[in-house]
């Protein structure tokens, strides 16, 4: 089962969202995990209401710190905003998706963020479980 690290910065929600779409589309087929670099506050309230727009639930999750440990057990990391802050460790396969920041946009922008990570997600997890 592929191990996949989604990582964003100070709860921005990228990291999260990816994480809630990749954990409802895949199922038990990946194993996904949410982290954050420099976390702050909580997430925004766009984000968790694009996410109900999509029938996506954050599940309770709170923001996890990022950790050296988080990054060793993945298969592939995700980075998304940290830029070169994000751990590189030999052996993992990193991806840097280059989405908008969506702090302090409205809920349109905030939504269009959504469906371009979901259409990220979706590709990725074609790749990785293919039918």
């Amino acid at each position: 089962t592929p191990g996949i690290l989604f990582i964003g910065v100070q709860n921005d929600g990228r990291s999260r969202r990816a994480a809630a779409i990749m954990r409802q589309l895949g199922g038990g087929r990946v194993r996904v995990r949410p982290a954050v670099y420099a976390p702050i506050g909580a997430v925004r309230t766009t984000v968790v209401t694009a996410l109900d727009d999509i029938g996506v639930s954050l599940g309770g999750e709170f923001p996890k710190p990022l950790t050296d440990e988080a990054v060793r057990a993945a298969d592939v990391v995700v980075t998304m905003g940290c830029g070169d802050a994000c751990p590189v460790y030999p052996g993992r396969r990193y991806l840097d998706w280059d989405l908008e920041d969506p702090v302090g946009k409205p809920l349109a922008t905030v939504r269009r963020i959504r469906d371009d990570i979901a259409l990220r997600v979706r590709g990725l997890l074609a790749e990785l479980v293919p039918d």
